[in-house]
């Protein structure tokens, strides 16, 4: 019978691979520590739902501002280094709040500053990380290694992160930061561990700015059809999924009736099922095609939204959640498997901060109409945006779905360069959305 050790991280994926996935669970559990302790010290601190507010778009504006040039910096420079200095700046930040809250002198500007700064560093340190996996892991192996990534962020970041930094703000504001700078500090010793990574070559290396190399980047997404298709599926996707999660407090509690307690009980259902999926992957991965099981997660989807617009029951969405669990960690994994497959490794920078713009500028806009049709129509409205909205992306896309699964990579950046000459888009042939 194998070790724990062996089910967690499988020795064929290498001593690399094991100092990445504890170097990445360690930042995870301080990520978790302050998405509860973060939004208690601002309610603190001020009573203006404004200035709460900007506290949770710190997490999301500083991919819209710098993603794309975090993405290229990635590309360009040793990507273990940029991660341990990016995380090495985030610990410097947070010790520095921590600094004032002893003192008793922070004030709630204070904290918006250090979660704008500590979100820029992520930005950086989060686009290079995301380059290491498939350094260190042949593409055969790329699912499993998400899927213990993955497996990081649903324990550590939601479910034992959160309850520990609540308990911790608790006994004293600044002790869960403090404990956060130890886990984001550890996790860079632990990735230093990493045997040194290449910088990826480039035929126009020298020449280039940052700017031509966020162009180079854009236009090798633009003509492969495949990698495009699937940032699309997950930009459109993310609009629909934000829309009724963005008023989920509102919706569980006042709709549903649950109180608070029961709205953290449906995060907490969907981590449960997210957990489930993510050790069941393996097994998934031999015996279902990556086709199949993006289309069943997609359908899924569609399902979920229409089951929360009808139902009345909090037994039902609990339920619901739970099934959300199971199948968006399963679409996560192979998504970000997918795209690493298919992207040369010296654009794995550029192409995955361009998922994650989509992704959280897909945030951005789906909040605001999920906002404005609840103010409107009432708390069920953004539940049936998302389900008329994804069951239109799906019908449009299905067929495009086993291209994607079946797509060869493109080994390296000789044939963007030859596309880029062509009227034709290639390495997917005709496109598939335009």
């Amino acid at each position: 019978m194998p070790s724990l050790g062996e089910l967690i991280a499988p020795r064929r994926l290498g001593t690399d691979f094991r100092w990445l996935l504890a170097s990445s669970w360690t930042s995870n559990l301080g990520d978790g520590i302050a998405l509860a302790a973060a939004p208690l010290l601002i309610a603190s601190l001020t009573s203006s739902p404004v200035l709460v507010a900007a506290g949770a778009m710190m997490q999301f504006l500083p991919w819209l501002l710098f993603g794309l040039l975090a993405g290229a910096v990635a590309d360009h420079h040793d990507r273990r280094r940029l991660v341990m200095l990016a995380n090495g700046l985030r610990a410097v930040v947070v010790a520095v709040l921590v600094a004032f809250l002893v003192s008793g002198q922070a004030t709630v500007w204070l904290v918006l500053a250090v979660a704008f700064l500590y979100g820029t560093a992520e930005v950086f340190a989060d686009s290079a990380g995301s380059t290491l996996l498939p350094m260190l892991v042949k593409p055969a192996d790329l699912g499993i290694g998400n899927a213990r990534m993955q497996a990081g962020y649903l324990v550590a970041n939601q479910l034992a992160g959160p309850p520990l930094g609540a308990f911790l703000f608790a006994v004293g504001s600044f002790w869960p930061f403090v404990l956060q700078v130890l886990c984001v500090t550890l996790a860079v010793l632990l990735i230093s561990r990493i045997a040194r990574t290449p910088v990826p070559e480039h035929p126009d290396a020298g020449r280039g700015t940052k700017a031509h190399a966020i162009r180079e980047g854009l236009q090798w997404l633009r003509h492969n059809a495949p990698v495009r298709t699937l940032v699309i599926i997950i930009l459109v996707f993310n609009v629909t999924w934000a829309a009724p999660w963005g008023v989920l407090v509102l919706y569980a509690t006042e709709h549903l009736g649950m109180g608070p307690v029961g709205y953290g009980a449906l995060t907490t259902a969907a981590a449960l099922g997210g957990i489930i999926a993510i050790f069941s992957f393996g097994w998934l991965e031999k015996h279902v095609s990556f086709s199949t099981l993006m289309r069943v997660c997609l359908s899924l989807e569609v399902l979920m939204h229409l089951s929360f617009a009808l139902t009345t029951s909090p037994a039902v969405a609990f339920v619901i959640m739970f099934g959300f669990g199971l199948y968006a960690f399963v679409w996560g994994t192979i998504s970000t498997t997918v795209r690493q497959r298919l992207v040369p490794m010296e654009l794995q920078g550029r192409i995955a901060s361009v998922n994650m713009v989509g992704v959280f500028g897909g945030l951005v806009i789906g909040q605001f109409i999920g906002g404005i049709l609840a103010q409107v129509w009432g708390l069920t409205a953004p539940w049936w945006f998302a389900f008329g909205g994804s069951l239109i992306t799906l019908l449009l896309v299905w067929r495009s779905i086993s291209h994607i699964a079946a797509a060869k990579p493109v080994l390296d950046t000789d044939e963007a360069e030859q596309i880029a000459e062509e009227d034709e888009p290639g390495a997917g042939g005709k496109p598939l959305i335009d």
